[in-house]
């Protein structure tokens, strides 16, 4: 385990570089490619990036996007789109974002990279999207291929061109070690009205990353299932009291019961809108507001209709001696996820709410679409 930190820290840089705009190199077994992100290019950027690898940028973006633009008929993986014929940075960034103030068709003429199976984009690409995912950025991007010649001295060449380089299978492996090497840092006893006897214990990865927080109401017993709920942070709706969602009444809902049956535990997990970010899930309202349902809105924007995982989760359990649970949840995918993590999931508690104007097509959606029980 004391070597995990060092697959993870040259992620976290990448994705810090990534946010701030600058372009990375992504290196696989045998080549390396040129990213950044789509949705900050300039035609600087896509000059600069042309420039170092002697060819012409393309695009990258989820199977899906690009079928959603009508651009291809794939709908997993990535797509390739060659930025040749006078495409524009400001184009790359419409394409990436259906939320933009430029969204619309797809001007012409856009010339596709040859899509059958034979000629995909291979794992460093579909390692570009991810790395852009766990950064929470749009999953596009700006690529090209490092010329031959530079590979067998690519970190001197990287270093020389100010680009950070990190490996494709610790980009792969990220999520799974982060998980794996949290690390209780903090905790404190904090009384809530629901009760006065809770303590919150922060998590952290030990390369810095986010941390998540077990909210521990009373003093549940590891040898019997505890009452446990899942919840993913909603700055929307946890701390502004948001109608949209049912997420703020999730919370206090399962704050109070667990207080009034005596304690557990509010694994309060720090994965945004489903996974895909504050930012991104503002988008995806600018697209609900259009029309799209919750899972079409993040779909429109390249995302899974649900990015999240819940092996911290379960780590966070396991750390706590808790390995049998009575879920809090409506959704039958978490009480999976813990049973395949090794959590035994011996009842499903129900944990749902009336319904609002404002939230009435998004919880619909949620039951009709993505299989909660209410």
């Amino acid at each position: 385990m004391s070597q995990l930190p060092n697959t993870l820290q040259p992620v976290e840089r990448a994705i810090g570089d990534l946010r701030r705009g600058a372009t990375i190199v992504l290196r696989a077994d045998d080549h390396a490619l040129l990213v950044q992100a789509a949705e900050g290019t300039t035609s600087t950027d896509l000059a600069r990036i042309s420039s170092l690898s002697k060819s012409t940028p393309a695009l990258l973006l989820t199977a899906r996007r690009a079928a959603l633009l009508s651009l291809s008929e794939q709908t997993v993986g990535a797509v390739r789109l060659s930025l040749a014929g006078g495409i524009t940075a400001d184009t790359v960034r419409m394409m990436a974002d259906p939320a933009s103030p430029q969204s619309g068709p797809a001007p012409a003429p856009v010339s596709i990279s040859d899509i059958n199976p034979a000629t995909l984009p291979g794992a460093a690409e579909i390692g570009a999207i991810e790395l852009l995912k766990l950064a929470s950025l749009l999953p596009a991007a700006v690529v090209a291929p490092v010329p031959d010649e530079r590979l067998e001295y690519l970190s001197a060449w990287a270093e020389n061109q100010a680009l950070l380089t990190v490996e494709l299978d610790h980009v792969q492996n990220y999520q799974e070690i982060e998980a794996r090497t949290l690390v209780r840092v903090g905790e404190a006893r904090v009384p809530l009205e629901v009760s006065e006897d809770v303590e919150i214990v922060a998590f952290r990865p030990t390369d810095g990353g986010r941390e998540h927080l077990a909210i521990v109401i009373g003093n549940p017993d590891p040898t019997k299932p505890v009452l446990v709920r899942l919840h993913s942070e909603c700055f929307t709706g946890d701390l502004l009291g948001s109608l949209r969602c049912d997420c703020g009444d999730q919370l206090r809902g399962s704050i109070a019961e667990i207080g009034t049956q005596g304690g557990g535990i509010v694994l309060y997990l720090a994965q945004e809108g489903r996974g895909i970010g504050l930012v991104n899930k503002l988008r995806a309202y600018t697209l609900q507001d259009e029309g799209f349902d919750t899972i079409d809105a993040n779909q429109q924007l390249g995302f899974d209709a649900d990015e999240r995982i819940y092996r911290p989760a379960a780590e966070m359990l396991h750390q706590m001696d808790i390995a049998n649970v009575r879920l809090m949840t409506n959704n039958p995918d978490k009480v999976a996820a813990l049973t395949e993590l090794k959590i035994t999931v011996s009842e499903r508690v129900a944990h749902s709410f009336p319904s609002n104007v404002h939230n009435e097509f998004y919880l619909a959606t949620k039951k009709e679409r993505a299989g909660h029980m209410y």
